[in-house]
């Protein structure tokens, strides 16, 4: 009982004596700063590098972070509704090197449907994904694999159609990534 007493008396004295230990050493100068400093900039230097786990405190210039992370940009085409009941709006989307399509969709028929995503890019290159829509009337996604991406991200298109399941029946709903463009004068 006596050792208990003991060792919650050292805690309480480290508590008390360690804030007024720092408070007795008086405010930090320029000097002191300018050392402090030192002190971090040298434990930095002598952390391995090329070590995943040890991320570098190398301060870098990316115009693409925004906060916390990556920004991700995304380009949409019109929202668009079917006479059926399904309302869509297709993306590309683009974060750091990355690039896929997304599609938004509403499927308010009552019936399951199947949807095609496309995501055309340069040189022919073209990744396509098969959902399946559910006869619910909430709003849900679809989108294709990340790529990695090749040239510009503004060469880069997607599409959806949405159809019958099984392809069953006609194409109700086509959604694209563009903006309709204004043409004539």
């Amino acid at each position: 009982m006596n050792l208990r007493l003991f060792a919650l008396a050292g805690v309480v004295t480290c508590a008390v004596v360690l804030p007024l230990a720092v408070a007795s050493a008086g405010s930090v100068g320029d000097e002191g700063r300018a050392a402090a400093r030192s002190a971090v900039r040298s434990a930095v230097r002598s952390l391995p590098r090329g070590d995943d786990k040890v991320p570098s405190a190398e301060p870098t210039r990316s115009p693409l972070l925004l906060g916390l992370g990556l920004a991700t940009a995304a380009r949409c085409g019109p929202e668009v509704t079917s006479p059926d009941g399904i309302e869509a709006q297709t993306c590309v989307l683009t974060q750091g090197e990355d690039t896929w399509a997304r599609t938004y969709y509403r499927n308010a028929t009552g019936e399951p449907l199947d949807a095609a995503l496309s995501l055309m890019g340069p040189g022919d290159r073209t990744v396509q994904m098969h959902c399946a829509l559910d006869g619910g009337d909430e709003p849900e996604t679809c989108e294709t694999p990340r790529e990695h991406t090749r040239g510009a991200p503004t060469a880069y298109t997607a599409v959806a159609e949405f159809a019958g399941r099984g392809g069953q029946g006609p194409l109700l709903l086509r959604s694209g990534s563009n903006f309709p463009t204004k043409t004539g004068s």
